[in-house]
């Protein structure tokens, strides 16, 4: 019997799935499978949190389907050779799944896609990860933003048109498809294909272990979103959604959490257009992943300190604040939003340390690690990105703890030495690394 196939990815929900919804419309019965990809796990430590994250969602979406009737075909290894055996085991006519925008999943997806056009299986990818993809928010000449204020204020308006209320055949208010059925009945799913329940590889099976690291509930309440314009920036409260993992791996649907930010806070809502913003940079501009944005940022003549870089790893740089920042990122794969630019402000601008040293880092260590606001962030503190702060701008962690934590609860949280003489002195005076930075910028750009 010709089936249909939907592979989840970064899209670990049946609720509000754009690729899922289309393919259960279609006329096959669906088969769902999701694929442990070697090629992303083998560079991994076996204490990768993530990795964990994602088996847990993983084995609660197969349960789910279970109880549905279906089950999920889990697969460890290589997509190109998870394919061949699919294809070998099924008669497959079409295969639906979301787009995924970073530089491997774009070249992984093109692989796919011509295996599977040699049998001539259809390969039906649609948009779920952001809310508007890379050309959707254009210039008037239809050349991409670099800005983002007139991005957001397009984004804004476009956002408006979409939920707008519109009256279907039958005279009824709805709005349109731009946003799915939160709470899909069980005829909505009865073109899942029946299966019994088949083994998912364990996380000992792939070579790892569990991290034991506390990852943060899917849910926050109304009223912190209400809030969050007040509260985001003092990282001592619990002030910021902590959703980032979330939205990475497509828990929770960033079209409903818009929905929602849209009523109750423009300030949130205004980062869910960063997140968009700094997806479709990447898409136009890919040299962004090596490279500054501005590319004349090149010339800046960074220092080679491993035992400076080694000392911001590990929190003992003598500022309390970015040592609190990195002790909570290496305990937790969490790190405050306001605290990340004060970090990375410290290691490009203070250490003059290179800024692909920092995203790395944060790459390795970060729960909600995604790569393109990863870089966007970085470039941004360091002065070469796309509305980055200007490379004279430079923190002063001490005035920044004074502004963000005035009591010293998140600093005695992550630094309990701090105020002893256990806690070192720091490790650069700020003055000094000021005029420094500002010499060395200057000389690079002329």
């Amino acid at each position: 019997m010709p089936i249909s196939i939907f592979w989840f990815r970064r899209d670990l929900r049946l609720d509000d799935n754009a690729g899922l919804y289309h393919a259960l419309k279609g006329k096959n019965p669906v088969l769902p499978v999701f694929i442990f990809d070697r090629h992303i796990l083998d560079d991994l430590p076996r204490k990768d949190a993530r990795v964990e994250f994602i088996h847990q969602a993983v084995s609660g979406l197969k349960k789910r389907l279970e109880g549905l009737g279906s089950t999920l075909l889990v697969f460890y290894g290589h997509p190109e050779t998870v394919w061949s055996q699919l294809l070998a085991n099924h008669d497959i006519e079409a295969v639906y799944t979301n787009r995924d925008y970073e530089p491997y999943a774009l070249e992984r997806d093109a692989a796919v896609r011509a295996l599977l056009a040699e049998r001539e299986v259809a390969f039906n990818t649609f948009k779920d990860h952001v809310i508007f993809e890379k050309d959707e928010i254009l210039k008037s000449d239809g050349t991409p933003y670099t800005v983002f204020t007139p991005y957001s204020k397009r984004w804004l308006e476009k956002l408006q048109t979409k939920w707008m209320l519109t009256t279907n055949e039958h005279g009824e208010e709805e709005r349109n498809s731009f946003y799915l059925s939160s709470y899909p009945n069980a005829a909505y799913f009865a073109q899942f294909l029946k299966k019994s329940p088949h083994p998912m590889p364990t996380l000992e099976e792939m070579g790892f272990e569990p991290a034991k690291v506390p990852f943060p509930p899917a849910t926050v309440t109304r009223g912190l979103i209400k809030q969050y314009d007040q509260t985001r920036n003092f990282p001592a409260l619990h002030g910021t959604s902590r959703l980032g993992v979330h939205f990475r791996f497509g828990t929770i649907s960033i079209r409903e959490k818009a929905r929602h930010a849209q009523k109750l806070n423009a300030t949130y809502l205004n980062e869910l257009v960063w997140r968009d913003f700094y997806s479709q940079i990447l898409a136009h501009f890919p040299h962004v992943v090596h490279r500054p944005f501005q590319l004349k940022y090149e010339r800046v003549e960074w220092r080679d300190s491993p035992e400076d870089f080694e000392k911001w790893r590990e929190g003992k740089t003598g500022y309390p604040i970015v040592d609190a920042g990195m002790r909570e990122l290496n305990v937790t794969g969490y790190m405050h939003n306001r605290v990340r630019m004060i970090v990375a402000s410290f290691l490009t601008k203070h250490l003059l340390l290179d800024w692909r040293l920092g995203e790395a880092y944060f790459a390795q260590k970060l729960l909600d690690f995604d790569l393109a606001s990863n870089s966007g962030g970085w470039q941004w503190a360091a002065g070469c990105g796309t509305d980055a702060a200007p490379y004279f701008r430079i923190f002063n962690p001490a005035e920044q703890a004074k502004k963000f934590d005035s009591e010293n609860k998140y600093i005695r949280k992550w630094v309990p030495e701090f105020g002893t003489s256990a806690y070192p002195s720091p490790m650069v005076e700020h003055t000094f690394a000021r005029e420094r930075c500002l010499a060395v910028y200057k000389k690079a750009l002329g």
